[in-house]
């Protein structure tokens, strides 16, 4: 969590952060910021069949994932990815997947889709790399970080 702090600060990312419990999906840390505004998003990290593509999937908490819609978008069947490549990839266990994992992929090798939908907000929560505290930014600093790291992302109707 230090470190994603301490990157948002570095390039001038204003947040608000709240410490809670730890909390493994998405309702347990809703209970904890029920009183903010903002995309309550979710964030699904993916893999190809052969294991050698990884994508991370933004979306509102509340939006199913077609796998049939977005494989057509991507071009290949997606499964869940493997725990160690999350690990590997990431460095995160499930339950604390978010964009800030970012900061650790150096190979720069997950493709990043959002959905558009939560694009109609202006804020956005994201675990911190732990799944202990909840952090809300802007849409606008989410493509900020997201470009700072030139992290290839694309905007997505899912």
């Amino acid at each position: 969590m230090e470190q994603v702090l301490q990157f948002l600060d570095e390039i001038s990312i204003k947040y608000k952060i709240i410490h809670h419990p730890p909390a493994y999906t998405t309702a347990q840390a809703d209970q904890f910021v029920a009183n903010m505004k903002g995309v309550f998003s979710k964030c699904l990290f993916l893999s190809n069949k052969k294991n050698n593509h990884f994508y991370l999937i933004v979306l509102d908490e509340n939006t199913r994932l077609n796998f049939k819609t977005l494989n057509t978008i991507v071009g290949e069947r997606l499964q869940f990815a493997k725990e160690q490549f999350l690990k590997e990839k990431m460095q995160l266990k499930p339950g604390m997947v978010s964009i800030f994992g970012l900061l650790n992929n150096k190979e720069k090798d997950i493709q990043v889709y959002i959905d558009k939908k939560v694009l109609n907000e202006k804020t956005i929560n994201f675990h911190p790399n732990d799944n202990t505290a909840t952090i809300f930014i802007s849409i606008k600093d989410m493509f900020k970080y997201l470009n700072y790291l030139k992290i290839h992302y694309e905007n997505i109707d899912l």
